[in-house]
């Protein structure tokens, strides 16, 4: 075929109801609806989306919204900085505002004392750079910094400083002191549409007790954490916006005042395991705030958790740097619009977050809601998916490394709700002392290798380091090979027609005080049967790592073993 007859052939096009037939056919027996996901906010994400009929007018209302609730394109670059006294902060501030930072961040948590002549220098910067005082308490010492801006340039200090009591100085007007920080609410278990209805409530409860609509939102700020859930937090961003017009328009304002949206990455995925993994979580969730629309980006060091380095928030910062200079998604207002799947995403959490926000008033209130017990449900079933594997933590409950781990915390985050803690936790006790573990395997390697490899990932999960023992034929050389090596707590790794002819040969004869666990899961008669002879349970895809490696510590350290809720 010659080029000239390669630029005329052309193609029928397909439509979705094609595609969905060649898609029902690759799926070899299963249902279409097995490549519908659904989400926490109780979202279907369907496997392909297109053009509707009323797309273009949808799309087009949201644009023009979303693009006139944003100020300007692109983004302003707002890393902490992080310092254990006034000079150390000063000195660190300037050299972030030399390499790329673009703000002045201060987080009231870690306060100090200030010197006069450093409060000074603090003070000649407040005008030159947006400036963000978060967790501030009316005492914290580094407000006095403001009584040392002149007047005549007071105007020039733009940010916001979060403190309920701070009476505000004379000529401060472009300073914003309230606001709707979803911080906390996030690291507790909310999910996106949860996180926007909260916003919208908290935003009512203030701007009931202000003379006018516009006063309120002149001093009113939002503040999103941005987890790893990549497309949900583009969606959610951009779904703010809308619901800021559909909340002003409630006050009867049309013409929708300039809300900031503060995003920070959220630390809720975050693990001190493999702390590298936290990088690409970073750059995942930065990403994500860019393309969503926010206007000021917090990244914090992936090794926080801790306590960061010189390095670690240097890499923080670049994340930024090499986002903005690389991608040039700064010149475009609104970057993710036009997408078909984030433009319906940004949709229905519009419409599911405004419903639960006008249930949440309904209700009595944002603190009448909250006491039904709302998040603790959310953050529970979120740590369950982690703890049985439905959701991946790299590093920490699949594919863990076994090695040095720092356990330290830092105070920033220490109270907060991580879903990576509690294998953290075992982790710290493994490293302290844990079983002799071997691996019994039989058969080919072929055969024994996927279920072997499986559970020495799962042990590794709770820092559970495991050797493998020969390939055995039969129960007796098993038998004498545990004899010689002597382990704590042994597995037996085979296919199921092996086990069901070794496993009950091994019991029968298995060292005195041995810890004795089957891979793979079988049916719960025979896993009774199996117990009442002395084995301890069972290791299988799907169970609950933490539920399982309690049992593990306690049966090796002489705690209740055969537990026999697990067959009721």
């Amino acid at each position: 075929m010659t080029v000239e007859n390669m630029k005329k052939t052309t193609f029928n096009k397909a439509d979705f109801k094609q595609w969905k037939e060649i898609a029902i056919q690759s799926l070899k027996g299963k249902p279409y609806e097995s490549l519908i996901a659904k989400t926490w906010e109780g979202i279907n994400l369907q496997p392909l989306y297109f053009e509707k009929t009323d797309y273009k007018k949808t799309n087009n209302e949201n644009t023009t919204t979303i693009q006139s609730m944003k100020e300007n394109r692109g983004w302003t670059i707002a890393q902490q900085t992080i310092a254990d006294h006034a000079s150390s902060f000063i000195a660190e501030l300037k050299n972030s505002l030399d390499r790329g930072n673009e703000s002045i961040v201060y987080d009231g948590s870690f306060s100090f004392d200030w010197e006069e002549d450093e409060l000074l220098q603090l003070a000649s910067l407040l005008s030159e750079y947006p400036v963000f005082f978060m967790n501030i308490k009316n005492d914290d010492p580094i407000l006095r910094a403001f009584d040392f801006v002149h007047h005549e340039i007071r105007e020039n200090v733009k940010g916001v400083v979060q403190s309920e009591d701070w009476i505000i100085s004379v000529g401060y007007k472009n300073l914003r002191t309230i606001g709707a920080d979803l911080w906390k609410v996030h690291h507790d278990g909310a999910d996106a549409v949860l996180e926007l209805a909260i916003a919208l409530s908290e935003a009512a409860r203030i701007a009931e007790g202000t003379e006018s609509f516009q006063s309120f939102a002149d001093n009113f700020f939002v503040r999103f954490a941005i987890d790893t859930h990549f497309f949900m937090e583009i969606a959610k961003l951009r779904a703010f916006r809308i619901l800021w017009k559909a909340f002003s328009k409630a006050y009867e304002i049309d013409d929708a005042p300039y809300i900031p949206i503060m995003a920070v990455t959220s630390v809720r995925s975050y693990s001190k395991l493999d702390p590298y993994v936290n990088l690409l979580r970073a750059g995942n969730e930065t990403f994500a705030a860019i393309l969503g629309g926010s206007d000021f980006i917090t990244v914090h060091p992936h090794d926080c958790l801790t306590g960061p380095n010189a390095s670690s928030i240097r890499y923080a910062r670049n994340i930024q740097l090499v986002l903005k200079e690389e991608t040039h998604v700064e010149k475009v207002l609104d970057p993710a619009g036009g997408s078909y799947f984030i433009e319906e995403l940004t949709d229905e959490l519009v419409e599911k977050a405004w419903d639960l926000f006008l249930e949440i008033e309904n209700k009595g209130g944002l603190d009448v809601f909250l006491q039904g017990g709302e998040l603790k449900e959310l953050l529970s079933k979120r740590q369950t998916e982690v703890n049985t594997g439905k959701r991946s933590l790299t590093g920490t409950n699949v594919y863990a490394e076994l090695g040095t781990t720092n356990f330290d915390d830092w105070d920033g985050f220490k109270q907060l709700n991580r879903l990576a803690k509690p294998f953290e936790d075992f982790r710290k006790l493994a490293s302290e002392n844990q079983p002799k573990t071997v691996l019994v395997t039989f058969g080919e390697l072929k055969n024994f290798k996927p279920r072997a490899d499986f559970v020495t990932g799962f042990l590794a999960s709770g820092g559970i380091k495991s050797e493998w023992s020969p390939s055995f034929q039969t129960a007796e050389q098993a038998i004498e090979w545990l004899n010689t090596a002597k382990p704590d707590y042994a597995i037996i790794c085979a296919t199921d027609e092996e086990l069901s002819n070794i496993v009950e040969s091994i019991l029968e004869k298995m060292p005195e005080g041995l810890l004795l666990d089957v891979a793979g899961k079988v049916d719960k008669e025979t896993e009774r049967k199996w117990c009442a002879k002395g084995l301890n349970g069972t290791i299988f895809s799907g169970q609950n790592k933490i539920e399982k490696l309690h049992t593990i510590f306690d049966s090796w350290q002489g705690g209740a073993t055969n537990d026999e809720t697990r067959f009721q």
